[in-house]
């Protein structure tokens, strides 16, 4: 019997035989909210599932496998703790399944309603049969009821006006006058330094596996050989007081200095002054209230405190409504959407050269496919490893695959930004940022990146974030060690003119783009055909999974 099983049973308080029983999904694992809240322990039961079956769904990340498992394992012994009864099940079938098996034993359970939409599609069955009887999920911050009284009408929502209207709502960061704090709602106008190295960011804190943890790493290693990336142990926090550690250090020691450097980009700090807890907050080992009402306490400059919650109550929130409205980006008003009926493997394959053995269920789709610019290419290998000559990029990919974590910026504006250069199928790299990063659940996935990030539907955001080498070389110092030249070779700029020179009729319509395709058609024909020759070299090369070469761009320049 492993330690984590001994000590479940040395832990666990007899079943008896009037308890209410309560099935806990993976990222729901607090106490202080729901059923687990409200109930003594002594009349609860919970219902955990660790479930190979979800593992195998994607080539996810062994960092975040490790991550969730242990955090499940460390939730179940703290809740024997409590007096609440645990059974633990073991499954390789779909949970649907594991919980048939379940009631057959215990009855209908209760269930906080899944955030994610594809656990959600897996019990459906169950809950309309009653054997599943759903509670609202009450770890989100708003309502719907919010988001559209204040994100405007369809086919555009706007957080900025949702946002201000939750501020309204709530009185958060609002003076007694009713005003924002500040005179304004926003202070991202401030909030877009580069970092020059100084002042220090701080370091990461570092965790020491205990028996529980390092039983999870070496079931990861060995069951999960076949996944991608690899285990960081000091870099897993698991336990509630691991949790309440990261969030004490990132209080601290990140959101003073948050703000001005929350676009900023690196290679000397993965994460400068980004607080890391956004992977805990995912799975409810700390909750979004009480990382509000904390850092709202906290003596922390306003652009950086305004920043900071914006990205909790507008953007978290914005985007999670976005998601359940849609349907998971499966209804779009003036868009017919397909979705993919088996999970994507993000170009594993085409980089690996090897197939992964995802797991299938015929009721549960590998999800939507909105793509309005018709962007069909691969997720090349550069995404997996394989270096690309591109410093930006590979800067990035390595940081992912070696922790399952970058920032925010480096998400939308060095990754995201080269699926739209590269014409990669918006499914795809969502699908790649699904499996990579331990912080993402398709609620969250799906709308940074299918949403925002690659502008497969314009229903988030009012233009595309695409970009030449300008921003990165002004936000980073990528370019700095890179062999192309941000101003004189670097292809990402001539990419970018010849997107907006194949994509010109989609996005003609918007207001943001008007600027940029005026100086398209000013453009000389040299110029464009440069352009394009370039797009074609670059991703032929990058599928091929062959480094790009300063020798094969110069002679294509202008």
């Amino acid at each position: 019997m492993s330690a984590f099983l001994r000590q479940l049973k040395s832990l666990n308080p007899d079943a008896g035989t009037n308890r209410t029983w309560l099935y806990v999904p993976y990222d729901q694992l607090t106490d202080t909210i729901g059923p687990l809240a409200r109930h003594t322990p002594d009349d609860l039961g919970i219902v955990l599932i660790e479930n190979r079956w979800k593992a195998s769904r994607r080539p996810y990340h062994k960092q975040k496998l490790a991550l969730v498992l242990a955090n499940m394992r460390h939730f179940a012994l703290e809740q024997a703790s409590r007096g609440v009864r645990v059974e633990y099940r073991f499954a390789d079938s779909t949970y649907a399944e594991a919980l048939t098996d379940v009631v057959k034993e215990l009855g209908p359970l209760l269930m906080m309603n899944p955030a994610e939409r594809e656990l959600r599609a897996d019990l459906q069955a169950l809950v309309v049969a009653g054997e599943l009887r759903l509670q609202p999920h009450e770890g989100w911050l708003t309502t719907k009821e919010d988001f559209l009284a204040g994100a405007g009408a369809e086919p555009v929502w706007r957080m900025d006006a949702f946002y201000r209207h939750v501020r309204r709502n709530t009185g958060i960061l609002m003076d007694e006058r009713g005003k924002p704090v500040g005179g304004r709602f926003s202070f991202d106008g401030e909030n877009r330094k580069p970092w020059p190295g100084t002042p220090a960011a701080p370091e990461v804190p570092s965790f020491t596996p205990d028996a529980i943890t390092a039983e999870v790493i070496e079931l990861v290693e060995t069951t999960f050989q076949h996944h991608p990336g690899s285990v960081r142990p000091e870099q897993l926090p698991t336990t509630k007081e691991d949790a309440e550690r990261l969030w004490q250090w990132a209080l601290d020691e990140c959101l003073p200095l948050f703000g001005p450097y929350e676009d900023a980009m690196s290679t000397k700090s993965r994460g400068l002054f980004h607080t890391r807890i956004s992977p805990l907050m995912n799975m409810h080992r700390l909750l979004p209230r009480r990382i509000l009402e904390d850092v709202l306490a906290a003596d922390i400059p306003l652009p950086s405190l305004e920043g900071f919650v914006r990205q909790i109550l507008g953007w978290r929130e914005y985007v999670r409504h976005i998601h359940t409205l849609t349907d998971g980006f499966r209804e779009l008003p003036g868009q017919d959407v397909t979705t993919t009926p088996e999970p994507g493997d993000a170009g594993f394959a085409l980089w690996s050269k090897t197939t992964f053995p995802t797991s299938y269920a015929a009721h549960v789709d590998g999800g939507a496919t909105p793509n309005r610019q018709g962007q069909n290419n691969p997720v090349p290998p550069a995404f997996w490893g394989a270096p690309s000559g591109l410093k930006c990029l590979d800067d990035v990919v390595e940081s992912v695959w070696d922790e399952g974590y970058s920032h925010h910026i480096t998400r939308l504006m060095v990754l995201a930004n080269m699926g739209m250069l590269f014409d990669i199928s918006p499914r795809a790299l969502t699908d790649w940022f699904w499996v990579a990063y331990i912080d993402a659940y398709d609620w969250v996935v799906e709308p940074n990146v299918l949403g925002m990030g690659m502008y497969a539907t314009d229903c988030m955001t009012t233009k595309p974030y695409i970009a030449g080498s300008g921003y990165i070389r002004k936000m980073s110092d990528y370019c700095k060690d890179c062999e192309f030249h941000p101003k004189k070779s670097c292809p990402l700029t001539p990419m970018y003119w010849a997107w907006l020179d194949r994509h010109a009729e989609s996005v003609s319509h918007l207001q943001r783009m008007r600027i940029p395709l005026a100086s398209l058609r000013k453009r000389s024909p040299e110029k464009r055909e440069s352009d394009l020759k370039i797009f074609e070299t670059v991703t032929h090369t990058l599928l091929n999974g062959e480094r790009l070469s300063h020798e094969q761009i110069a002679p294509l320049l202008p």
